[in-house]
């Protein structure tokens, strides 16, 4: 096992992974840049070193900066969490040439899978169902005559990256064009590559995941399944475990095809295979995520797999753990992404400083975090705050858990998107299990309801001083006496008063 590993990563995941690796008596490395310089992955690491500006660019994504940094500290191995660097091939590849080990798959899995089309080849070849598309490489003048043979609605894809960003959907030809120019736009910015593909727009679809994990020794599991269908413009907002959509049977025709993907491509460590069900029952290959899910702690709930130390293990050499017939779902998860944008502006994204923060607790509720009171936002990075997640024995339960939760989770200082997982907990498209992708996004997609007004919310907060500052008169009064001027005596300066509480 290793000794020492070096989280190239910031926020929520970067503390994940530094509390796994503390578990397994593992010493810890942190990279951070200037604007991250007081974050709470840093405080949290035994190490921590600079690794350039605030741009993610010349830091998080600065491939030299962070080797660097793991040699300087003598690290053992690098765990890249996911976004910025976690599915560059050339970056595992780096890792690996200065004898550091590489928490996740291969380099050649990466790009087998990282390729969107070239992903779409292997899984064609190997059997699994895809949705119907074109090849990568696409002019504009090829995407509007792909486009007319596939027939819209289509979607414009990046071949690169992942988490809908390079993603827009088309309804009609005389949209095509801006889609492209913005998907365009935006791949290059994310992951330095403008490379498009079309695929077929299913609608009224839900987004299915099922997570693997598969070992050095030729051992792949599924873990079952994960809701992610309630999504804005292609970013999930919620997700659970288990799918109400998926029965025994279809799990684990899912699972079986998600490993047999897996295994085409030599595939080892932590990796989720996206799939698309229609509402026939049918469901189609969308990608591959070649690391850690954002939201593997709703698998982790439902199994009691702890898949960052399985990650750990895996690069390690050693075999797993689990077999599959060890892997029992257990109860019902749910996870609501905590991100700084207001939902009631167009889940506008902001900036600043969290001057107070109450996080929630009690039986069954998890809390990923990267945030604490006094923490200064800045708008270099993705705006999730923290993961909120809870388990209950029953669907019925999580919801009504994550409810009292959400009510716990105060933020101050800053816009979050609490307001809308409130609202979406209290909804009862949601609460039945009646929903698919474009529950937010549809036509008839969920609204939030209007946001108290100014004078509402100031009449709200002085309402509520009032009553606190009621019941803690009231405390006074009953708990402390009062000499004949009216000046409050402690009770315990009285010693005759104290003999008479040991008596009785």
């Amino acid at each position: 096992m290793f000794k020492k590993v070096l989280v190239a990563n910031r926020g929520e995941i970067a503390v994940r992974v530094l509390r796994a690796c503390e578990e397994r008596g593992l010493r810890t490395v942190a990279v951070y840049s200037d604007a991250d310089r007081a974050a709470l992955h840093v405080r949290y690491a035994d190490e921590a070193y600079r690794i350039g500006p605030a741009p993610a660019r010349e830091s998080y994504l600065n491939i030299p900066a962070i080797i660097a940094a793991a040699k300087a500290a003598n690290a053992d191995a690098v765990h890249p969490g996911y976004g910025f660097l976690s599915e560059n091939a050339d970056f595992a590849e780096a890792v690996s040439e200065v004898g550091l080990a590489w928490i996740g798959p291969p380099a050649s899995a990466i790009r087998a899978m990282g390729d969107k089309v070239a992903a779409r080849r292997t899984m064609i070849a190997a059997g699994v169902p895809v949705v119907p598309g074109t090849d990568t490489g696409l002019t504009d003048e090829e995407a509007v005559r792909a486009a007319q043979q596939i027939g819209y609605p289509v979607l414009v894809k990046a071949s690169a990256g992942g988490g809908g960003k390079g993603m827009r959907q088309v309804e009609e030809p005389g949209e095509l064009p801006r889609a492209l120019a913005a998907a365009r736009r935006e791949a290059l910015s994310a992951f330095g590559d403008d490379t498009i593909y079309l695929e077929k727009l299913i609608l009224r679809a839900r987004h299915i995941e099922v997570q693997i994990l598969a070992d050095q020794h030729r051992n792949c599991i599924y873990l079952g399944e994960r809701e992610c269908s309630i999504q804005r413009r292609h970013q999930k907002l919620i997700e659970e475990a288990p799918s109400v959509a998926v029965t025994p049977a279809l799990r684990a025709e899912m699972g079986a095809i998600a490993v047999s993907a897996a295994q085409a491509v030599g595939y080892t460590n932590a990796g989720t295979i996206e799939f698309l069900l229609d509402r026939s029952g049918n469901f189609y290959f969308l990608e591959m995520n070649t690391r850690l899910q954002v939201e593997h702690p709703v698998t982790e709930l439902v199994t009691g797999v702890d898949i960052v130390k399985e990650q750990i293990a895996i690069a390690a050499g050693r075999k797993l753990r689990w077999s599959q017939s060890d892997i029992k779902i257990k109860g019902h998860a749910i996870e609501c992404r905590i991100n700084a944008e207001d939902p009631y502006n167009n889940f506008l994204p902001g900036a600043g400083r969290i001057t107070s923060l109450t996080e929630p607790t009690g039986p069954g509720v998890r809390l990923e975090s990267g945030i604490y009171a006094g923490f200064e936002l800045t708008p270099y990075y993705d705006s999730l705050l923290a993961k909120l997640l809870v388990w209950g024995e029953t669907r019925a339960e999580a919801i009504l858990r994550m409810r009292r939760a959400l009510e716990e989770f105060r933020i101050g200082g800053i816009h979050t998107t609490i307001p809308f997982h409130q609202q979406v907990m209290d909804n009862t498209r949601f609460q039945g299990g009646v929903f698919d992708t474009s529950f937010v996004d549809g036509p008839d997609g969920f609204r939030l309801s209007a946001p108290p007004s100014r004078e509402m919310a100031r009449i709200a907060a002085i309402a509520a001083t009032l009553v606190e500052h009621e019941r803690s008169q009231q405390a006074v009064i009953l708990g402390t006496p009062c000499d004949e001027a009216g000046a409050r005596i402690s009770p315990w300066k009285e010693s005759g008063r104290v003999e008479r509480l040991r008596r009785r």
